[in-house]
C-alpha cells in the first residue's frame, strides 16, 4: 500500500493530497478489504482522511505472485510518499525497484536483515521498515503441534504450498528440522494454480494423507473460501495461516492478526510523513500470534486412519 501526504495534519483544516498514492496488494480487492479498511482506520486515528490530506490508489494481484513486479513498478512510477507491502514478494518486488521510496513491510516471516532489507531490526538503515512476525518455520511448527492436539492419531501431514512463492519455498528447507521434532511425516504438496486445487487435494487424500497445512501464500489467501470447502468435503482436517482462513470456514488457524498490522501499519507511515526516515525506524514485532477456529460453521473432519 502507498499513501500520499498534503502535511501534517491539523484539526478543523483541510489540505488537499500533493502527490497520488497506491496500494500493492498481492490479493483482490475482496480479498483485502478488511486490511484497507484497517489501514484506513489506523490513519483516521491519526488524523489522516482521504481527500482532506491523505491520498490512497491501490494496485491488487488477486493472488498471482508474478503480477507483483510489474504492478510494484506502476506505483514507484507515481513516486508516493511511501509504500506499505504486504507478503515477502510485494516487499521485495517493491524494494527491487526503490532505494528512495520509503517502504514499509505489513508484514514478513522471514528476517529482514537475511533478505538484505534491513541492515539490523534496531536501526535497519536504507529505505525499508515495517513489521515481522514469528518466522515461517516456528509458525508452521506451531501449527501441526496444534493440529495433533486437536485430532490425535494423524501421522501423515500434507504441507500445502505455491512452490512459486518465496516464503514457501523457506519453509520447505526448514521442513526436515520441522518434522524431527514432531515425529510427523510431513509430505510437500505444490499448487500454483487455483485450476489444481482438486486433482491435487483429491489425490493427496488418496494418497493417504490424513490432515493438511496449508500455506498462507497469496494463492491461497485469495482463494480461501474455495479451498477451505474443498478441504471439507474431503474430511481432511487442516490447520491454516490468518485468521481469515478460519472466518471462511477453516476447522483451525495460528498466525498474527493482519488487519492489526496494516492498522499499525499506518502510525508507521504518520512517522515518515512527519519527517521520519524509515532507517531510523526499529522494525517491530506483528504482535501474539493467535489460534482460531470455526467450529460452528463447519463441521469437523474426521482424521483418516494413519
Amino acid at each position: 500500500m502507498s499513501v500520499a501526504r498534503g502535511g501534517v495534519p491539523t484539526r478543523g483544516t483541510c489540505a488537499a493530497a500533493k502527490t497520488p498514492g497506491g496500494g500493492l496488494s498481492p490479493v483482490s480487492a475482496i480479498a483485502f478489504a478488511r486490511n484497507l479498511n484497517a489501514l484506513r482506520a489506523g490513519f483516521r486515528d491519526l488524523d489522516y482522511t482521504e481527500g482532506r490530506n491523505l491520498s490512497i490508489e491501490i494496485r491488487y494481484a488477486g493472488g498471482a505472485v508474478a503480477q507483483l513486479p510489474s504492478l510494484a513498478a506502476e506505483l514507484v512510477d507515481l513516486k508516493p510518499d511511501a509504500i506499505v507491502a504486504g507478503s515477502v514478494p510485494a516487499i521485495t518486488a517493491t524494494h527491487s525497484l526503490t532505494r528512495t521510496i520509503p517502504v514499509v513491510m505489513a508484514a514478513t516471516t522471514i528476517d529482514p536483515t537475511s533478505m538484505g532489507l534491513a541492515a539490523s531490526l534496531a536501526k535497519p538503515g536504507g529505505n525499508v521498515t515495517g513489521f515481522w512476525t514469528e518466522s515461517e518455520d516456528a509458525l508452521i511448527a506451531k501449527r501441526l503441534e496444534l493440529l495433533k492436539d486437536i485430532v490425535p492419531g494423524i501421522a501423515r501431514v500434507g504441507l500445502v504450498i505455491n512452490p512459486t512463492d518465496p516464503t514457501d519455498k523457506v519453509a520447505i528447507e526448514q521442513l526436515p528440522r520441522i518434522t524431527r521434532t514432531l515425529n510427523l511425516d510431513v509430505r510437500v504438496v505444490e499448487i500454483d494454480s487455483p485450476s489444481q486445487f482438486e486433482s491435487v487435494l483429491t489425490n493427496a487424500a488418496r494418497d493417504g494423507l490424513n490432515a493438511l497445512c496449508i500455506s498462507h501464500a497469496p494463492l491461497f489467501f485469495e482463494k480461501r473460501e474455495q479451498i477451505t470447502a474443498l478441504v471439507t468435503r474431503l474430511r481432511l482436517p487442516a490447520v491454516y495461516g490468518f485468521r481469515e482462513f478460519a472466518t471462511a470456514g477453516g476447522l483451525l488457524s495460528y498466525a498474527s492478526n493482519l488487519a492489526d498490522i496494516w492498522r499499525r501499519s499506518a502510525g508507521v507511515v504518520a512517522k515518515i510523513l512527519r519527517g521520519a526516515k524509515p532507517g531510523d525506524l526499529p522494525n517491530r514485532k506483528a504482535g501474539p500470534v493467535r489460534v482460531a477456529s470455526q467450529f460452528e460453521d463447519c463441521e469437523k473432519p474426521r482424521p483418516r486412519g494413519p
